[in-house]
């Protein structure tokens, strides 16, 4: 049976508060919160943004969810985790505060901001690649769970949406640590051109210059890919048949563990505007690749991520995040996903515009 999933059009010239409307129409229309109760305690998971980014979805819109869970007399509160690499969000004070500056205040996003616990909830997945699973225990305490992703590029998994906030965000660093544990990538040593910059870019000091040259140390790497990221030359690379394929497949496990539990009690939101070759961690403000496509709505977080990628494809007659990162299929996490009974690839598109 096809899931379904909700949308309304976004425009390029929309205004904060066209967009505020929309997305209340999106969530009154779709009926996406019914599976959320009286009394519910509800984990909005957002990804607050790093510093110089503008990526992330705006806390006024974030701030129409939280108004629309409270109708429902149900507690809304604002949660992500740490990271892996170095960063304002690699520190629960400093990832708190950071939030507060992008604007996720209880006076503007109307709801508290909390900064998940590293605490471990060790989930049983018997997955392909994860067994055990470690969950934040914060999340625990939630009788439902509310993704809020900003759909953009990845330099990892090829896009980003609800099955990467889930299966990614609500990991502890150990078990994010286990997702990219066979990402080490390696140097390409005709280009490099020794600056230093993937040096102080890595949070583990894995990375040395030796006659000019970088070499990661394998043993030391926790497979972030901060030295991808900060590599102007294109000189390091990754073994993406084995590591990228796994990473994507590694990611549906940990979100089917995050959300086991709360199967009938999940909803989901994609922003697909402001569209990024990259992901929202970088400490930069990427162009956008694509024009704003819309939001979208689902209970189902493999078809909704299956409808943004289908809709932003269609929007620029091309795949735009294919021709970003070409060395890798990023339909792997939502194939998946969807063998491991998590959600549909099968949908059917309502358009409430």
């Amino acid at each position: 049976m096809k899931s379904k999933v909700y949308f309304v059009k976004v425009s390029d010239n929309d205004t904060k508060e066209a967009i505020r409307e929309k997305c209340s129409l999106l969530i009154q229309r779709s009926g996406v919160f019914e599976v959320i109760k009286k009394n519910n305690k509800v984990a909005l998971k957002m990804h607050f943004g790093e510093e110089g980014n503008t990526g992330y979805v705006r806390p006024e819109f974030v701030r129409v969810a939280v108004n629309k869970i409270k109708e429902r007399a149900a507690t809304p509160v604002l949660i992500d985790t740490n990271t892996l690499y170095r960063g304002r969000r690699m520190k629960s004070e400093e990832h708190r505060q950071l939030a507060y500056e992008h604007g996720f205040t209880p006076e503007i996003a109307g709801a508290e901001v909390r900064i998940a616990d590293d605490i471990a909830d060790d989930i049983k997945v018997d997955g392909k690649f994860i067994k055990i699973a470690k969950v934040s225990a914060s999340f625990s305490e939630f009788d439902s769970i509310v993704g809020i992703a900003h759909f953009k590029g990845h330099i990892m998994t090829g896009f980003g949406g609800a099955l990467k906030n889930i299966g990614m965000g609500c990991a502890t660093r150990k078990g994010k640590l286990a997702q990219h544990s066979d990402i080490s990538p390696n140097i390409i040593i005709k280009t490099c051109t020794g600056c230093g910059a993937c040096v102080e870019a890595c949070p583990v000091k894995a990375i040395t210059l030796i006659n000019k040259k970088a070499k990661i140390d394998g043993k030391i790497c926790i497979g972030c890919a901060s030295c991808i990221a900060a590599c102007k030359f294109n000189s390091v690379d990754v073994d993406w048949e084995s590591g990228g394929g796994k990473i994507q497949e590694k990611m549906a496990e940990y979100a089917k563990a995050a959300l086991k539990g709360k199967e009938k009690k999940c909803a989901f939101l994609n922003f697909a505007t402001k569209i990024t070759a990259e992901c929202d961690c970088l400490a930069k403000d990427d162009p956008k690749i694509s024009p704003d496509v819309g939001i979208f709505a689902a209970n189902d977080p493999v078809a909704i991520d299956k409808a943004a990628l289908d809709a932003v494809v269609k929007k620029c007659g091309r795949d735009v995040f294919r021709d970003a990162h070409p060395r890798y299929d990023s339909l792997k996490q939502l194939k998946h996903a969807s063998e491991i009974g998590i959600g549909c690839l099968e949908y059917e598109l309502i358009d409430l515009s």
